[in-house]
């Protein structure tokens, strides 16, 4: 944009004080000029108007008195009324010839109007029948109005032309006097006008003046300043409200971001000692090997084994940050129908195999008569929808760690993997998601419920649905000590830790829970954390009810036994 021009440098320059009272008085002296140029006007048509009225009764009036002449077969006129010479109107008598008889009447002083020397009785007629007066002028150019009226004499039978003309002086008169009092007094008007502005403006721009040093204190860095007037009604008022919610925004952000720099301050000292440690092991068996303390194949075994170990202690807490950055740039996700009871029930086989010694419950709300069913060691029944055309089911599916060949003399669990008939609910807790970052948010809730309770304790998950909210849910209960109610509001954030220890077996990098959060996030639900009747934390993921249509026909229908599957032993 260019440089402003010389007449917006000057009206930046002007206070707001003076700008305000300017334009009020601007404005008012507008309007009171206006007022004046449109009344004037109307003013004077109206005593024109009422001048003009008077004239029908005095035309049609005997003002004269006629004479007849016998010698010269005419008359002569002369006016009835002694006093008229101090009236306000004028006479004109003319014969049915045209010819000037008389005229006469005014004020000694007045100026008097210039009558027709000629006004013959054919043009008198048709003036009489006009509705709209004459207009005669003086010999000064002043204006009159004027009747006409053809009149019979009663005594003498003789017809003559009347003519009665009025000044308009006195509309012109009190017209000026009209300009002169209304100038007056506009001019007084706007004299007061402007001090009262003026002092108005002091008065409403002094709260303003207070805004102003409140934030010149801020600016110096003082935010415990607030301000006190906050009535809603007023703008001044308004305006000190939304400074304190500003400033309270700016201190709740000045503190989270130092909350944010601690926490990233502890996370750089975790991750640094996290990934120190096993680089610390993996360099110092290196060097053994190198310089020849390592000799024979069982030792040379032994120290591969912990540099496998200690790199995938560092490959967890990558792939966690790493799993963060990608949540971070919101990449889209492939949303779909989910029914979270097969879900929930797989991540309850994962955890019942890689924990034998553990009961695990999966509750399925959505039932007519929900009943838990247990993991049990020996045999774990859990409900499933029909596996029908749907890919990624646990048919044919074992988890890795079943996979190995035990060792022997340690004993096997025996895992029954059928599944029981269920009756079609009315409300399944089919939601909209991406199954696998679905599994990966009960995977991490499960392993974090695993970590923080006692190895010998049950673990229940329970699967639900809320038409009302159009949610689908589950939850993840445990009994361990639980999480207090002062933390549960930072569990979730990133490089947190409850534990703030770094043993191997509770300690981390606080990412778990705060990779959840994210993954819940981008699928629009929520996820909270309660406490468990009788001790212990229940963490419940909400998640949107995918709408009817989108629901495939399969999982709304009678569910099927699936048939056992053989585990290796």
């Amino acid at each position: 944009m260019g440089e402003p021009d010389a007449i917006t440098r000057w009206w930046r320059r002007i206070s707001l004080r003076a700008k305000v009272t300017g334009v009020t008085v601007g404005v008012l002296a507008l309007g009171l000029v206006v007022t004046g140029i449109g009344t004037m006007p109307i003013l004077r048509n109206l005593l024109i108007d009422n001048v003009e009225s008077q004239l029908p009764a005095l035309v049609t009036s005997d003002l004269a008195t006629i004479t007849p002449n016998k010698d010269t077969g005419g008359f002569s006129a002369a006016l009835k009324d002694e006093r008229l010479g101090l009236s306000e109107y004028f006479v004109a008598v003319y014969d049915t010839q045209g010819a000037l008889i008389l005229s006469g009447g005014g004020a000694p002083k007045a100026t008097k109007p210039v009558f027709p020397t000629s006004y013959p009785l054919a043009s008198a007629t048709i003036d009489a029948e006009r509705t709209d007066p004459l207009v005669l002028h003086g010999a000064d150019g002043s204006e009159f109005r004027a009747a006409v009226a053809v009149r019979e004499d009663p005594k003498s039978n003789i017809t003559f032309i009347q003519v009665v003309a009025l000044s308009l002086d006195e509309p012109d008169r009190i017209i000026a006097t009209f300009f002169g009092v209304f100038t007056t007094v506009a001019l007084v008007t706007i004299i007061i006008a402007a001090l009262a502005t003026r002092g108005l403006v002091t008065l409403t721009f002094r709260r303003l003046g207070r805004v102003e040093s409140t934030a010149m204190a801020i600016a110096a860095g003082d935010f415990s300043q607030r301000l006190t007037d906050l009535e809603p009604t007023t703008e001044v008022g308004r305006l000190n409200g939304a400074i304190n919610t500003m400033l309270d925004r700016l201190d709740a952000s000045i503190a989270q971001r130092d909350r944010s720099v601690q926490q990233m301050r502890r996370f750089v000292g975790d991750a640094s000692h996290e990934l120190r440690t096993p680089l610390v092991s993996v360099r110092g068996y290196a060097e053994l090997y190198r310089m020849g303390a390592i000799k024979g194949d069982e030792d040379t075994a032994r120290a591969m084994d912990r540099i496998e170990k200690e790199a995938l202690r560092m490959g967890v807490l990558v792939e966690d940050l790493l799993a963060l950055a990608r949540l971070d740039e919101q990449r889209p996700l492939t949303i779909e129908p989910l029914d979270l009871r097969p879900l929930a029930q797989d991540a309850a086989l994962d955890l019942r195999a890689a924990a034998p010694e553990r009961t695990v419950t999966v509750v399925d709300m959505t039932a007519e008569a929900p009943a838990p069913e247990k993991l049990e060691t020996s045999v774990a029944t859990v409900t499933r929808p029909a596996p029908a055309a749907r890919a990624g089911s646990a048919r044919g599916r074992i988890p890795a760690i079943l996979r190995r060949r035990p060792r022997e003399g340690s004993p096997v669990p025996e895992i029954d993997f059928s599944e029981a008939v269920v009756a079609p609910v009315s409300t399944p807790p089919i939601v909209l998601g991406e199954e696998n970052k679905v599994r990966q948010v009960i995977a991490n809730l499960l392993g974090n419920a695993r970590r923080f309770s006692p190895g010998d304790s049950p673990i229940e998950v329970v699967v639900g649905a809320d038409r009302r909210r159009g949610v689908g849910w589950f939850s993840i209960v445990d009994h361990g000590e639980g999480v207090p109610e002062q933390i549960r509001d930072q569990i979730f954030q990133r490089f947190w830790r409850a534990d703030t220890s770094r043993t191997r077996d509770t300690g981390g990098a606080g990412l778990g829970l705060a990779i959840v959060a994210s993954i819940v996030q981008a699928l629009n639900g929520s996820v909270q954390v309660t406490e468990t009747p009788g001790g212990g934390a229940t963490f419940t993921v909400s998640l949107p009810l995918a709408p009817s249509r989108a629901t495939p026909e399969h999982l709304l229908q009678d569910t099927q036994p699936i048939e056992p599957l053989d585990l290796p032993h």
